[in-house]
């Protein structure tokens, strides 16, 4: 459980690097400059660590055999807290 635990904290580690990245192409792209490029930017990469949040989530509750209504409430209350961090 453990090596499972920091597996995922070094997963979202790369994936958020990789999300910056992934959003400076994209605001480049658009040809975003000033402060719509930093409101982009922050967006961007909210939502790119929300994803990778939710894969981590998804990935427990798969590991912990979780279905419907505990499944659901599980991915409820670890995205809030994965929201929290």
């Amino acid at each position: 459980m453990k090596k499972l635990i920091a597996l995922l904290i070094v997963a979202f580690a790369a994936t958020t690097a990789y999300a910056a990245d992934d959003c400076a192409t994209k605001a480049a792209e658009k040809k975003l400059a000033g402060a719509a490029k930093n409101s982009f930017m922050k967006k961007c990469t909210k939502d790119a660590g929300a994803a990778t949040e939710n894969a981590a989530c998804a990935a427990t509750a798969k590991e912990k055999k979780l279905a419907g209504a505990a499944k659901n409430s599980f991915m409820k209350k670890c995205s809030a807290d994965a929201a929290a961090k």
